[in-house]
């Protein structure tokens, strides 16, 4: 029977296609019909589940576990599940049984919607003459560990959200003290609750209905897969005893398909998966990140092009946070005015730092200056910025997105390269060394500091504007690596802040200040 090839229900919904092994009742082999591995035309669509047998296997399985002190035989990994349907879509639900032999009888009623969820019925009919207890459970599964397990601005790996707590332990952590088969490194239980493995785009998920009580952990397992198994288990906290003749039923969803911020907060209050939008990593800053990705994807999908949306969100920032920009300006002219006073104290006085710091604070309160003052609103402004870094690594909508010319996906490095004249010369400069890599978007970015160096030079101490002449370009062979959407973005808020400064510089009207 393992020799014999294993019948496959066809999956073919608008937004996944794909297949579901009927020995094992296991969803193993479904791609996304609207996303493709890169930009080239016959690039393979995106796979999120493959077979055991594959280089990286992930799966969905359905089934039951016996409560304690009961031996009912059920359903497996080699179990062959009946089905008179063909095609599991949209509008069109399977039903898939099997009966053990003993009179109990196992059914899964599956469904699919237009987009990425499957809603899950199991059911358990009793005619063996004696009571029959189970356990229902689905579990994500992944075989392998993948070559990017997140970073600093974008988790992926293990995550569930539980009694209104995420558990977003990553892979490492899950294989801590793993010497046992099938280590559990973390579970609880609860009513309702989601949890599966996320990637940066991505995520494969179980949710609970509502109304449920549940347990869920995180497990590993070395012994299987390619380098060991990560394991998300959701499974009844109580068992079903199902009395002879009854049949009783468990219902959950199951998630497998691309992290659109509106789609994910749509499927949480309609199936009331608490906290489901949280599978993006908004952050600790979430409150910030969470409403900026939404305002970009709602500007992208009026606008049509990323890279514009992008700009029109950090000119809107720009606009809102334009009282502080003035404030902290005008704080910073008022110290240069002041400035000329302050060296003659610091010479008159470089004997004795107690009396010439006495002296300049007696100053600052005589102008009516708070030291401060330029900083406070740039530091009110500094997580807003990060969030803005942030949002980029995070949104799908950036994957993939055209911009202008030859900039054809905002999410990787702008492909050109001053150094070998734009491909002219046939020679890749980064097989010496990574950052010889100059591209017309870097050169942009750091002329754009070099108009901002000169806007600011003029209060800079001597020495020290001799030294930030270099930094413009350091920013070009530094930055030119990064994603393109960052590079337009860095560059337009440059160039907004050098014409917001040149606004606040002619038209802040200044005291003059105190003669001694």
């Amino acid at each position: 029977m393992a020799d014999k090839p294993a019948r496959r229900l066809t999956i073919a919904g608008a937004d996944v296609k794909g297949s579901l092994n009927l020995r094992g009742a296991r969803l193993d082999d479904l791609v996304l019909t609207r996303y493709r591995e890169t930009l080239a035309k016959d690039s393979p669509l995106v796979r999120l589940l493959d077979r055991a047998t594959s280089e990286h296997p992930s799966y969905l399985v359905i089934g039951w576990h016996n409560a304690p002190g009961y031996t009912t035989r059920l359903p497996d990994a080699a179990t062959e599940w009946q089905t008179e349907a063909t095609e599991l879509a949209p509008g069109k639900p399977v039903t898939l049984h099997w009966d053990n032999g003993a009179g109990v009888t196992f059914q899964i009623h599956l469904s699919l919607d237009d987009h990425y969820m499957f809603d899950v019925q199991q059911e358990v009919s009793n005619q063996s003459g004696q009571p029959v207890s189970v356990y229902p459970f689905q579990r994500v599964q992944r075989d392998y560990l993948p070559a990017d397990t997140g970073s600093l601005t974008a988790y992926e790996g293990p995550i569930a959200v539980m009694n209104g707590t995420l558990a977003d332990n990553g892979y490492k952590n899950l294989r801590k003290g793993s010497d046992a088969p099938e280590h559990v490194s973390w579970q609880t239980t609860g009513q309702g609750g989601w949890g599966g493995i996320t990637d940066k785009y991505w995520l494969t998920a179980i949710g609970a209905d509502a109304g449920a009580q549940v347990s869920a952990r995180y497990a590993y397992d070395p012994q299987l897969g390619r380098g060991g198994s990560y394991q998300v288990t959701f499974a009844s906290r109580d068992p079903q005893l199902v009395q002879q003749g009854a049949t009783l039923g468990f219902a959950s969803h199951l998630f497998t398909g691309a992290k659109v911020p509106s789609l994910l907060q749509t499927y949480g209050e309609k199936l009331k998966l608490p906290d489901f939008d949280k599978a993006i990593d908004f952050g600790w800053f979430s409150f910030i990140t969470r409403p900026i990705l939404y305002l970009l994807h709602w500007l992208y999908v009026h606008i049509g092009n990323f890279g514009l949306a992008l700009m029109a969100l950090t000119l809107i920032v720009k606009i809102v946070f334009f009282p502080l920009a003035s404030k902290a300006a005008t704080s910073a002219a008022r110290m240069r005015l002041v400035a000329p006073k302050v060296t003659e104290i610091r010479e008159k006085f470089k004997d004795d730092p107690m009396a010439m710091n006495q002296k300049i604070m007696a100053l600052y309160k005589e102008e009516k200056i708070n030291p401060a003052g330029g900083c406070l609103p740039i530091l009110i402004q500094m997580p807003i910025f990060f969030c803005l870094y942030k949002m980029l690594n995070i949104s799908i909508d950036e994957r993939h997105a055209p911009f202008f010319g030859w900039i054809r996906d905002l999410s990787v490095p702008d492909p050109t390269n001053l150094l070998n004249l734009l491909g002219l010369i046939p020679y890749d400069p980064t097989q010496l060394a990574s950052f010889l890599h100059v591209s017309i978007w870097g050169t942009a970015l750091g002329v754009t500091f070099w108009l901002m160096q000169r806007q600011s030079m003029v209060s800079m101490d001597p020495a020290q504007a001799r030294i930030m002449q270099f930094m413009p370009l350091v920013y070009v062979f530094i930055m030119s690596g990064f994603p393109a959407s960052l590079l337009v973005y860095y560059t337009w808020n440059n160039l907004l802040t050098f014409a917001q400064q040149y606004y606040i510089q002619n038209h802040t009207k200044l005291p003059k200040p105190v003669k001694r």
